[in-house]
């Protein structure tokens, strides 16, 4: 065999294993489109969609996939599985996750409200990890959690993979959703004031205590540009392009606005800045109803159909009564005349 032979044999060799060998990020369609893949602004209160523009188009949520991780951390605690004030020992396989983090190491320990502002303010994947694993014993058995709490919101085309959102390794594949999805699982944010609490900070401190502080800051520019905007997260990977999930109020009206898949940081930020306060004005034009409120304690409330029914007993009850004395006159009345 010659030598410009065996030269090309093993550069065909070298191109097969490097493709074999190329992540299967590499493989993944790119979903940016200018200005955005999709986009919506609902009324926080009713979800009444106030704008939308591809809202069913399915692309890759990035780290707006944390808000699921958010959400179901908060109910567990509304639920006493866990509390805001547990301890959480940092594993190894949390420690190990690469991408946008806080450096967790084996073995540290942090309480479950530390690790939320690290979710949420750095964005950090060692943090998603760390609460999954606490809270449901594996990544695994967290994200059966979140796929189950997308299907009782309504997210009808929305699956997960993953607790953070990072682009899929060999043989996984992507968390996929749609901005109308995103919409709905932050309506179930902003119910919660907890949740909020993450959301709006725009610079948090961890390890203050150990003399070695990790100062985080949010990736949310709107908190900064935008009056009373107070979330709610932002997400990037390279196929999933530039996503945004943020939330404003506005003379005591509130909307949400999605941006997905834009193809630049800038144009996101500026769309998102846009519709929602186009979506803003709307409420302030057309305002919501006020919730409604509830009764006072020791006051029970009845329901409308309940005091119709027990009307019309007593409507009936009363025309009885009135039929009964009419026969019984009548009957004194035929005897006197016997």
């Amino acid at each position: 065999m010659s030598t410009k032979t065996t030269l090309l044999l093993i550069s065909v060799l070298v191109l097969l294993l490097s493709c074999c060998a190329a992540p299967t990020a590499a493989a993944l369609q790119n979903m940016a489109r200018s200005p955005y893949l999709g986009a919506i602004v609902i009324d926080a209160a009713t979800g009444k969609v106030l704008f939308e523009r591809y809202a069913d188009t399915r692309g890759y949520p990035a780290s707006v996939t944390k808000l699921m991780t958010l959400l179901v951390v908060l109910e567990a605690a509304d639920s006493h599985r866990l509390k805001l004030d547990d301890k959480v020992t940092v594993t190894k396989a949390a420690a190990k996750i690469g991408g946008s983090q806080v450096y967790l190491k084996e073995d540290e320990v942090f309480t479950v409200d530390e690790l939320l502002y690290a979710l949420i303010i750095q964005s950090a994947n060692d943090a998603a990890v760390a609460l999954a694993i606490h809270c449901a014993g594996s990544k695994e058995a967290f994200v059966k959690l979140m796929n189950v709490r997308a299907q009782q919101l309504g997210m009808r085309y929305t699956v997960f993979h993953s607790v953070h959102g990072l682009p899929p390794g060999r043989g996984q594949l992507p968390d996929v959703s749609t901005a109308r999805d995103i919409a709905i699982l932050c309506r179930a944010i902003v119910r919660k004031p907890k949740a909020l609490k993450y959301t709006s900070t725009k610079e948090y401190t961890l390890r203050a205590k150990e003399g070695k502080p990790f100062i985080m800051r949010s990736h949310n520019s709107l908190l900064k540009r935008m009056p009373g905007c107070d979330g709610l997260k932002t997400g990037f990977f390279n196929a999933a392009g530039w996503s945004i999930a943020a939330t404003a109020t506005k003379d005591n009206q509130r909307a949400i606005a999605v941006v997905l898949g834009a193809t630049d940081q800038r144009i996101r930020d500026k769309k998102a800045k846009q519709i929602l306060s186009d979506g803003l004005l709307q409420l302030a034009l057309n305002p919501s109803p006020p919730p409604a409120t509830p009764p006072a304690a020791g006051v029970v409330q009845i329901k409308a159909s309940v005091l119709k029914t027990v009307g019309a007993g007593l409507g009936g009850l009363i025309l009885l009564g009135v039929v009964l004395f009419a026969v019984k006159r009548r009957t004194r009345a035929s005897a006197y005349m016997r």
